[in-house]
């Protein structure tokens, strides 16, 4: 799982050394609709204009899944905001639209298209997020660690549907089916050349399958753009870096967050001195900052609000930038609409089949982020009741969304997905009670003690990024935690559901997210696998499990004592 809150940091900040009037690049204020940077171009320049979209995650069209309401949000109401004027006359206004990956997983819309399509029952280019892209008039993007999620030809099917390039510097193809360049230079009407360069997070390597990549190889970042960087240089007069990865960094203090290679845009930044570069991944809301010279954005998921980044190169080759969050509005593109009318018809009433029912409804009140840490949540019971049925592991772990969500009675789909967001899939690790103390210590540290002596929840679950998702629940284990100790030394005891002792070996089921390690559980990352099971997603493995238990008595999950 992985999702986030939005977190906003104000346009018009420029942090590092080179970012003054005499380097290349000089930070504006945000950008007015209509202007360069906030104000009109002066004699001699040359501006334009990019629209930036990242980490949509399936969402076209204007509804939420969940409630089947209304939403302003989505590509199709982008393309109504921007237009449908088509690459070329965008190109010849000077205008670019650049997407930075990430829009194939997240809604029941492209998850049931995406069935449709290994089924072979739908063709390729009717995918509808290559769609509503080619609505748009994309210009360009690079790939999302989600992309690779559903195996390589269906990456492949996406990238030739998609009438934009692919600008992926560091993912390589040998076989040539998947058409990615590591940089594109387009030319604008004005006669400005802008260089198009992409990277999506090495740790795509750590997160996926290595069937799913197939023939793919995915390389380190910093090397690849640090060549594309010196590929572009003299070729264009502005650089753009779409890169598929955050920041590493606290954007206001520049206190070092993550030293992994996850999310890098800082270190890019400073060692490629790009003129832009427009990153995703982390769900930030990021109006822009300046970082040793480069203009750094970033817009939060869900299609909700895109970058607006208005630009101007002086006589002597000097970039303006400015840029400000914009929403996508409430009118929808009419044309993109009816042609996906169909597909969201078929989708809602596969929503809408009841599966089955449960003891009594998951009431959404019950799942509040710090009661469930103290007190358990009946959300996580069902979820590791039915892993732990389907796997017959010896214990169980989940983490749960960001938002507290509830699950009702009778259960449709629309209410699992609206539970379970995520294309998440199972897999079986052999684990070691050190390896199992540690991961209950990364959970530990999910709480601290407030100034009256209370728990609450750790502002290092908060910061960069939202991340409740990375506090595991566990079924078929008891343990306490003392919070008064320090992190990394609060687990007094743990015990098997029996009372026990936790054997030398033991098999823990868990999602794929989080038995690559990621989110702090780097231990269960050199974990033996025991069995994988690839064959459907968590929220279908649920809809089967209350289909055949109906109706399910669920256990609340929590096995955790926290003493302070």
């Amino acid at each position: 799982m992985g999702e986030s809150r939005d977190r906003t940091v104000a346009a018009g900040v420029e942090r590092g050394a080179g970012a003054g009037e005499g380097g290349r690049l000089v930070a504006a204020a945000p950008a007015e609709r209509g202007a360069v940077a906030g104000h009109a171009a002066a004699a001699g320049e040359r501006t334009f204009r990019i629209a930036f979209t990242s980490d949509t995650h399936g969402h076209v069209l204007p509804v939420s899944y969940a409630t089947g309401e209304h939403v302003d949000a989505g590509l199709a109401n982008l393309c109504a905001r921007l237009g449908t004027h088509g690459r070329e006359a965008r190109l010849a206004a000077g205008d670019l639209v650049l997407d930075g990956g990430d829009p194939l997983q997240g809604t029941p819309l492209i998850s049931r298209w995406l069935a449709g399509r290994a089924a072979g029952t739908v063709p390729p280019e009717t995918n509808p997020v290559a769609c509503a892209f080619n609505e748009l008039g994309l210009n360009a993007f690079t790939l999302g660690n989600h992309d690779f999620n559903f195996g390589y030809e269906a990456l492949a099917d996406y990238v030739r549907a998609m009438g934009a390039t692919c600008v992926c510097a560091n993912v390589t193809d040998p076989t040539g089916c998947v058409p990615i360049l590591p940089f594109v230079v387009v030319t604008l009407g004005n006669g400005l050349r802008l260089g198009i360069t992409g990277a999506v997070t090495s740790y795509v390597n750590v997160w996926e399958r290595a069937e799913h990549l197939g023939p793919l190889t995915v390389g380190e970042v910093l090397p690849a753009l640090e060549r594309t960087a010196t590929d572009l240089r003299g070729n264009c007069d502005v650089s753009i870096c779409v890169y598929h990865g955050g920041f590493e960094e606290d954007l206001a203090t520049g206190r070092v967050l993550s030293r992994t290679a996850e999310n890098q845009a800082c270190q890019i930044a400073r060692a490629c001195d790009f003129d832009i570069l427009l990153t995703g991944h982390q769900h930030m809301a990021v109006e822009g900052v300046g970082i040793a010279g480069t203009w750094c954005v970033q817009p939060p998921a869900n299609a909700a609000r895109y970058i607006s980044l208005s630009g101007a190169v002086d006589a002597d080759g000097h970039v303006r930038v400015g840029s400000r969050l914009e929403p996508v509005g409430d009118v929808t593109d009419v044309r993109l609409a009816r042609e996906l009318a169909p597909l969201e018809r078929e989708v809602d009433a596969w929503l809408d089949e009841r599966v089955g029912e449960l003891d009594r409804p998951i009431d959404a009140a019950e799942e509040g982020k710090l009661d469930v840490a103290l007190h358990g949540s009946r959300l996580a019971g069902l979820i590791n009741q039915m892993q732990l049925a389907l796997t017959g592991a010896d214990i169980s772990c989940t983490g749960l969304g960001n938002e507290a969500v509830g699950l009702a009675s009778p259960v449709t789909r629309r209410g699992i997905c609206s539970a379970y967001q995520f294309a998440n899939t199972l897999v079986v690790l052999a684990v070691t009670p050190d390896v199992l103390r540690a991961t209950l210590e990364r959970c530990a540290s999910y709480l601290e003690l407030g100034p009256d002596g209370r728990p609450r929840i750790s502002a290092s679950f908060s910061e960069p990024k939202v991340e409740h998702y990375n506090y595991d629940l566990y079924a078929g284990i008891r343990w306490e935690g003392n919070l008064t100790r320090p992190v990394g030394e609060r687990v007094v005891s743990m015990r098997m559901a029996d009372g026990s002792p936790v054997p030398d070996e033991l098999e823990l089921v868990c999602n794929d997210y989080r038995a690559s390690g990621t989110g702090g559980y780097d231990v269960l990352a050199d974990c033996r696998v025991v069995r994988q099971y690839s064959e459907a997603d968590v929220p279908e493995l649920l809809a089967r499990y209350i289909a055949r238990e109906s109706p399910v008595r669920i256990v609340r999950t929590g096995g955790v004592r926290f003493t302070w």
